[in-house]
């Protein structure tokens, strides 16, 4: 015996039936739902599309200056952020990772040459104490800078048979 349901107003509906009503409306494509009425006139439909289509400008509008907003905070501390970085400002063209040292002016004999002596710290490997080491650089100098000056010197291309340093500043001069 087939399985009775009621439906929707209450009726006993026999399940083979509301099976095969629901088959037919899935071959035919409409799946069971119900046809939209028609509108009343082509008035009533431009006027609710002049004020969606203003609402959608005004919403377009507010989104694009609220784009533009953030991207100039953003480029802003990406500029700051750049600059606390490199210590100057942004520069466009980048050479890379140079290396960079600090040391010690020993010699200004030379014409635009100084020889820098850079100290460092190293922990012995077997006897785990700290061993000082130091290396002379010799270096170009357009700054100008006197025995004693502490100073920062980047690696650059070879300017001579031993120099390959460049002084880019002088962080302190020498007390006379």
């Amino acid at each position: 015996m087939a399985k009775k349901k009621t439906d929707e107003t209450g009726e006993v509906v026999d399940a083979a039936e509301t099976q095969a009503v629901e088959a037919n409306a899935e071959e035919a494509g409409t799946e069971g739902t119900e046809k939209k009425p028609k509108r009343a006139s082509k008035k009533a439909d431009e006027s609710t599309e002049g004020a969606s289509a203003s609402v959608v400008d005004a919403v377009i509008d507010t989104a694009a200056s609220a784009v533009d907003a953030v991207t100039g905070i953003v480029s802003e501390g990406a500029a700051k952020l750049a600059e606390a970085i490199s210590g100057g400002p942004a520069k466009l063209a980048s050479k890379g990772k140079r290396a960079e040292r600090i040391g010690v002016v020993a010699s200004d004999k030379m014409t635009k040459t100084v020889v820098v002596r850079v100290d460092r710290l190293i922990k012995h490997p077997v006897y785990r104490k700290y061993v000082r080491k130091r290396k002379k650089f010799m270096a170009h100098d357009e700054l100008g800078s006197k025995i004693g000056d502490k100073v920062r010197i980047i690696e650059t291309r070879p300017l001579s048979a031993r120099k390959r340093w460049r002084v880019v500043e002088i962080i302190q001069k020498a007390e006379l």
